[in-house]
């Protein structure tokens, strides 16, 4: 504890107080909800965070980091090491908003080095392992391991970095302003007759500042799917909402993707109010020759693709520095 405090002050993260959570004694808590429950209410940024240390093991529960339990920073012991692990789903009787294991509304909420599951498999169809509707929120060195609707991107400005992303249908999905950077996205082995779409954005008004933005990511296939590649065709995204917007840029897209591309939703439905885009990608996939010809497809210019940075789309620069996470304001040389 004294060494995890130390090594935040001397990173320069202003911490307010700090809890220890271990399913094995010597802590401060038993359970990552009762860790959040203790934290105070309202703090302002300048109180600094309330970390809670969520040391290794499993934790089968639901946690819920309500909109008043603000300046939360949530660290684990790593990918694989401390697990948040749930199975609700659509099909057991839940919506797709209350099925996740964990969901975030408290501003300024930051995760570290933890996994989140969603373990209800792929014939459960929506069965969300994270959702996130907190503004400026940050996961950093995180894994989320679902199938159908994995991460529920909401709403409200987000950013993922160094994480691992795994699902099937529509696995990145919502509304917020998000950029991802430097993660592995992974599609897995779906239903039969099922398609994979990596993202499923959900914009409804052109005026709206939200999409999803994917940049210097791998975007491959899992190995469940990689030994059997057949078995499913695989797209970058379809539009869940009409004015969807997605970009991919400057990332690794494997051969697993279809050529064409995207997939539409519901026939010609908003295929001409969408803004999907693409921009120096590389990779077997990332071939644009076969692409999709829709009003709403876009091979971006550099001026485009600046929109869709951190410095621009959550305007990175004004909140990220206070969570000490690496992150590239701009494009990449």
């Amino acid at each position: 504890t004294e060494r995890i405090l130390k090594e935040s002050e001397s990173q320069g993260i202003l911490l307010n107080d700090f809890v220890i959570v271990s399913p094995y004694g010597i802590a401060n808590h038993t359970s990552i909800g009762d860790a959040i429950a203790s934290a105070p209410n309202n703090t302002k940024p300048q109180d600094g965070y309330f970390l809670i240390y969520v040391r290794e093991g499993y934790y089968e529960e639901y946690v819920i980091v309500p909109k008043e339990k603000k300046n939360i920073l949530l660290v684990g012991d790593g990918i694989n090491k401390t697990i948040i692990t749930g199975n609700h789903s659509v099909i057991d009787g839940w919506t797709t908003f209350n099925s996740s294991t964990f969901a975030v509304s408290g501003e300024r909420f930051i995760a570290v080095d933890i996994t989140f599951k969603n373990t209800a498999g792929p014939e459960k169809h929506q069965a969300v392992a994270v959702r996130n509707n907190a503004d400026l929120s940050t996961f950093y060195r995180c894994s989320f391991e679902g199938y159908q609707d994995t991460l529920y991107v909401h709403s409200l400005r987000q950013f993922y970095r160094d994480c691992k992303i795994y699902g099937t249908v529509d696995f990145i999905f919502g509304n917020a302003a998000v950029v991802f950077q430097n993660c592995n996205i992974y599609a897995r082995k779906p239903m039969q007759n099922q398609k994979n779409a990596v993202t499923a954005q959900g914009r409804t008004d052109p005026n709206q500042n939200t999409g999803i933005s994917i940049q210097n990511c791998t975007i491959d296939a899992a190995p469940d799917l990689a030994n059997d590649l057949n078995s499913t065709s695989s797209y970058l995204g379809r539009p869940w909402k009409i004015y969807s917007r997605t970009v991919y840029m400057q990332s690794y897209i494997g051969d697993f993707v279809d050529p064409s591309g995207w997939l539409e939703w519901n026939g010609t439905l908003g295929l001409d109010t969408i803004f999907y885009g693409e921009y120096d990608n590389y990779g077997p996939g990332s071939i644009t020759d076969n692409r999709v010809q829709w009003p709403g497809y876009f091979l971006l210019n550099d001026t485009q693709a600046w929109n869709f940075t951190v410095l621009n789309f959550t305007l990175g620069n004004t909140w990220l520095p206070d969570t000490d996470i690496p992150y590239t304001e701009g494009l990449l040389k």
